[in-house]
């Protein structure tokens, strides 16, 4: 198989969040969809290898393809994960837990003006560990919001006992033009 194509897939694979079709594959190749499957039914039996098992392997699922944790180690990463949300949160964390908090209903692209950064990864960490989620929609973006299990943590009843930070953020109307009826 030619190392580029393979390393192509590899690279792709490792980002996506959903199976992609090989057609997706194909076109961002800039290869033939059959030398696509090719070689990813070539890396999907180089990863089953009995002899050098891994920690990922390469499924084809709903019409598309991605590289998942290999289920000879599920327990282990059941542990990792299980682990990992009842880790403390980072500083980006609780930067943007705050902004969420102060301002919701708020997007993410307008999180990440304020912040000044990319919040996806961040918002994603957030709402996996149940402290965000999405509470409506504008314009065609997620509007995010905290949730009771932010109360909860917090010690608070509701976003009322806030502490009075809000004066220190910028207005959402500052920020892109959007109505800041919401914020605290």
């Amino acid at each position: 198989m030619d190392t580029t194509v393979r390393g192509s897939l590899e690279a792709v694979l490792m980002v996506v969040s959903e199976p992609v079709p090989p057609d997706q594959l194909a076109a961002a190749l800039e290869i033939p969809e059959e030398q696509v499957l090719e070689a990813l039914r070539a890396l999907q039996d180089e990863y089953a290898d009995p002899e050098a098992p891994r920690g990922f392997e390469l499924r084809e699922v709903a019409g598309g393809w991605r590289i998942y944790s290999s289920r000879l180690y599920a327990d282990v990463v059941g542990r990792f994960v299980v682990e990992g949300q009842s880790a403390r949160l980072s500083q980006a964390a609780l930067e943007t837990l705050a902004v969420v908090a102060y301002r919701q209903p708020v997007t993410r692209g307008q999180v990440s003006q304020v912040r000044g950064v990319n919040v996806d990864s961040v918002m994603k960490t957030l709402s996996a560990r149940g402290l965000v989620t999405e509470v409506g929609e504008t314009s065609g973006a997620l509007l995010y919001g905290t949730t009771t299990e932010f109360l909860e943590r917090m010690g608070m009843s509701s976003l009322d006992e806030l502490p009075p930070l809000a004066p220190f953020l910028p207005e959402l109307a500052d920020v892109d033009g959007a109505d800041s009826e919401g914020a605290r």
